[in-house]
């Protein structure tokens, strides 16, 4: 695996989840709407993915560790 994605796994969602925000809110969209789709792709619920948030959690461990994953097919 590439070296780039390795840096990219080991990133908290946290420190890039503004970012998502902010483009999200500059195309018209809102943080609830962010959550939504990350609930939706992850099986976690709003509280254990606060929790995630806050705990600094890896994109690694985030993805690892998921509820439930949505399938690839939807």
């Amino acid at each position: 695996m590439p070296d780039r994605f390795q840096r990219v796994y080991k990133m908290s969602v946290a420190s890039v989840y503004p970012f998502y925000i902010k483009k999200a809110e500059k195309k018209g969209h809102t943080k609830d709407e962010v959550d939504e789709i990350l609930r939706w792709l992850t099986g976690h619920k709003q509280e254990t993915l606060e929790q995630e948030l806050a705990n600094g959690t890896s994109f690694e461990d985030f993805f690892a560790n998921a509820p439930r994953l949505t399938p690839r097919d939807r």
